[in-house]
């Protein structure tokens, strides 16, 4: 961590126009009088809190990406940091990554439909009871045509949850995303490093002054108690290369901000258009977990209309008629003992 503020470069001409023999440096006094309000994290300048007037969010109320990831975020897992646009990337990936779990759980759902549908078809097959009778027998036999029916329905549905819901999942944004991602990280990272570059500029452009001014106080000193044969001449020159380095340094400094301000164009644009990205990647995945919904409530009415004709026929068993048509196919006779004669 280091600082720097702008506001030490030399605004006022007098801080290089040159100064008598002996005298301080207007340049140097202000430095030491201004009061830093400023603070550079990893190249980036940002202002002290409680100094200048209090910034307000780009996006109020709407926790913009672009309002609250300009500083760089502690690794956990060792010393380096993490740029504040890398944690959007990552959500970005984690959102892909969750994306296709939900696509594996749905293909899970659609494994255990296919099963259960297969399973019912087999025990609609099934001889189990085949011989009972009568009203009662119409109802069974329609039961177990009705575990046929479902089998159907449970099928459909889970053809139905591959086409409408696991397939737009796992298409959403296909292998070209992660390429895409790594445009903007690029990018991003490139002007971090050009604004990098510009400040160990500002910082070399910094100690060169303050070498310059350094030598022409100690030459002024020297000349002062007589313990030099530098000529005035020799003051002059070592206080235009003290010029010099001050241009130098305002130059630099203004070259850092252009490059900050272009950074920082980028960043509110980029994150603008990850966060429009994360906005469709939920509101796809609400889209097509409502088809899931769906479906699942048309797989209960279709189910419900498979076992309509059981209740229709179970409401027709008839005891009585059961017994007669039973009786009817199986009576060995209907004449009556009687009482035997002497």
């Amino acid at each position: 961590m280091s600082h720097f503020d702008t506001e030490e470069s030399f605004d006022d001409p007098s801080c290089l126009a040159p100064q008598p023999p002996g005298s301080i440096s207007p340049a140097k006094r202000q430095i030491r009088e201004v009061k830093e309000t400023k603070i550079t994290i990893n190249c980036v300048t940002f202002p002290l809190p409680g100094e200048g007037p209090e910034q307000q969010l780009l996006k109020p109320n709407e926790w913009s990406y672009c309002d609250y990831f300009w500083t760089d975020k502690k690794d956990p897992q060792g010393t380096a940091s993490v740029a504040g646009f890398e944690v959007l990337l990552q959500k970005q990936l984690k959102g892909k990554q969750m994306q296709k779990e939900m696509a594996e759980f749905i293909h899970e759902r659609i494994k255990i439909e296919e099963e259960y549908a297969k399973n019912l078809s087999k025990l609609s097959l099934s001889p189990l009871a085949a011989q009972e009778e009568g009203t009662l027998g119409e109802a069974w036999t329609q039961l177990k045509k009705s575990l046929h029916d479902e089998a159907e329905v449970h099928l459909k549905f889970s053809n139905k949850l591959h086409s409408e819901v696991e397939k737009p999942l796992l298409t959403f944004r296909g292998d070209n995303f992660k390429k895409d991602l790594k445009k903007y990280d690029h990018h991003i990272a490139d002007l971090r490093k050009q604004l990098a570059s510009r400040y160990a500029g500002v910082e070399k452009a910094r100690k060169a002054l303050a070498d310059r001014q350094k030598d022409l106080e100690v030459k002024t000193q020297q000349l002062e108690i007589k313990l030099s044969n530098k000529t005035e001449e020799d003051i002059k020159k070592a206080r235009r290369k003290s010029t010099q380095a001050g241009d130098d340094l305002m130059r630099c400094v203004d070259l850092y901000n252009q490059t900050q301000s272009k950074w920082f164009e980028e960043m509110v644009t980029t994150s603008m258009e990850l966060e429009k990205l994360e906005v469709d990647r939920i509101e796809w995945i609400q889209q097509h977990l409502r088809q899931y919904t769906t479906l699942r409530h048309e797989t209960d009415m279709f189910n419900q209309s498979t076992v309509e004709p059981v209740d229709q026929l179970l409401q027709n068993v008839d005891p009585a008629k059961d017994r007669e048509l039973w009786v009817k196919e199986n009576k060995t006779g209907e004449v009556r003992p009687v009482d035997m004669d002497i």
